[in-house]
């Protein structure tokens, strides 16, 4: 491999090259800006590695298929997406968002992190793998879609009707991130699921005025009462059953939660936040960062919220919640149970909106899969890795590979500092090319 690797960096400033041209091109999914320009962009990147392509035409976005053939039976699947998030707020942004830019050793533009730099590390790695031995050593299958961004609503369509496009013996999930300072990759075995809810509380058929809130229910107040019966000052949720589903860990991921390293005062200065809920630190601290169940407000609007003072009495109440759900638990039973608790709580009349969800997925650490990708980190950082039994984030596993089950392993080319969603969203030059390593080398021993 270590051909393969040299090949990599050679050939970087070509591999650079393709991560720019997809970075300038905007494929916002949520505002229909620039996708049918980002997917032939990318269907003729995958054509002139030498992939044979397919595209899936769904209600949304369209998905790209691109398969390599190789000697082995053998197939790893790649699923990416090509969608990026708005780039809102720009006066945040010190380069153009969709202008690939290159600062000491940076790459600054939206994207790069999530989740163009992974894909083209990953087309990177196939191109230089077969340039220095001519042809692939398994069968290689890109899942590309775009509408991850707006909660990936047609995967479940793909997963049922096109069961045996996506069919695999293994998948790279999306992506994943190294740490700033110790370097420590982040290998992920999972994923919480999520299931995110609107709750609306009505009163009058149009705003008052506050006098006559002496008389007149105020909505506002009847959404903060019920939002309080959801979570204890200690940070446990209150809804019955709520922890009933929940698999307990299993030796190996308390193992692995007892090896992450989390540097909590950086956390805390990044953040500038004085402690974490309870004051707790180390083991619990990754446990229930890894492995808890939440309950979040997200958003809470009611009335008037502008400049100066309007005495008004609201004439409805919205609150976002997301709950972040770990293997047992499902977002269908998480929102029975949370109607039944505000029904139980008197607030039969507060409406539950539910806007989007997604169930938890998790490989087991025991998977020889597992062991393969360990391997392939060994070979490609000096660091040893960060093994995540269940990553504290969500993403859309279960509904692709909900017909066609298989070891799921995230890896990536981004860091704990690349600005995920936020102004100046960036990647590291080194970072890139030893991710696009490291894919070359999974390739290499991926094996059933």
């Amino acid at each position: 491999m270590s051909k393969v690797h040299q090949y990599i960096e050679a050939n970087k400033e070509k591999y650079l090259g393709w991560l720019e041209k997809v970075c300038n091109q905007p494929s916002v999914s949520a505002q229909n800006r620039g996708m049918e320009e980002m997917f032939t962009i990318m269907k003729e990147l995958l054509q002139s590695v030498g992939a044979k392509t397919k595209t899936i035409q769904t209600e949304g976005y369209p998905v790209l298929i691109g398969e390599f053939q190789g000697e082995k039976e053998e197939t790893l699947a790649f699923y990416n997406h090509y969608d990026v998030q708005p780039e809102d707020p720009l006066d945040e942004w010190e380069s153009e968002p969709f202008q690939t830019t290159f600062r000491d050793g940076v790459v600054f533009a939206r994207g790069t992190a999530d989740n163009k730099g992974n894909i083209i590390a990953r087309l990177a790695a196939l191109d230089a793998y077969q340039a220095v031995h001519g042809k692939l050593p398994i069968h290689i299958k890109f899942i590309i879609e775009g509408e991850e961004e707006v909660g990936s609503p047609h995967l479940e369509y793909l997963a049922k009707e096109h069961t045996e496009d996506i069919r695999a013996d293994a998948i790279l999930w999306e992506g994943g991130m190294r740490e700033v300072n110790n370097k420590r990759l982040h290998v992920g075995l999972g994923v919480k699921g999520i299931a995110y809810v609107e709750l609306i509380s009505k009163g009058a058929k149009h705003d008052l005025h506050s006098s006559e809130a002496a008389i007149i229910e105020n909505p506002a107040w009847k959404l903060t009462w019920a939002l309080a019966t959801l979570k204890d000052r200690n940070d446990n949720v209150l809804i019955d059953h709520f922890y009933d589903e929940v698999k307990p860990l299993t030796d190996k991921s308390k193992q692995f939660i007892e090896t992450l390293e989390y540097d909590e005062n950086y956390t805390k200065e990044n953040y500038e936040i004085d402690e974490f809920i309870d004051e707790i630190s180390g083991y619990e601290l990754k446990r229930r960062l890894i492995a808890e169940p939440t309950c979040t407000i997200c958003g809470i609007k009611s009335g008037y919220l502008e400049e100066g003072a309007k005495t008004v009495l609201p004439s409805k109440a919205v609150a976002k919640l997301d709950f972040r759900l770990v293997p047992g638990q499902t977002p269908d039973r998480i929102v029975s149970l949370l109607r039944k608790h505000l029904d139980k709580h008197g607030f039969e009349d507060i409406e539950i909106n539910q806007l989007n969800h997604l169930e938890p997925y998790n490989t087991d650490p025991d998977d020889p899969f597992v062991t393969q990708v360990l391997d392939a980190v060994a070979e490609t950082y000096e660091e040893e890795a960060i093994i995540y039994s269940n990553l504290a984030g969500s993403s859309p596993m279960h509904k692709l590979l909900s017909n066609c089950q298989m070891p799921a392993v995230q890896v990536g080319v981004a860091n704990t500092s690349s600005k995920f969603h936020a102004p100046n969203e960036n990647i590291t030059i080194q970072d890139f090319i030893q991710g696009t390593q490291l894919v070359a080398t999974i390739v290499n021993k991926f094996k059933k």
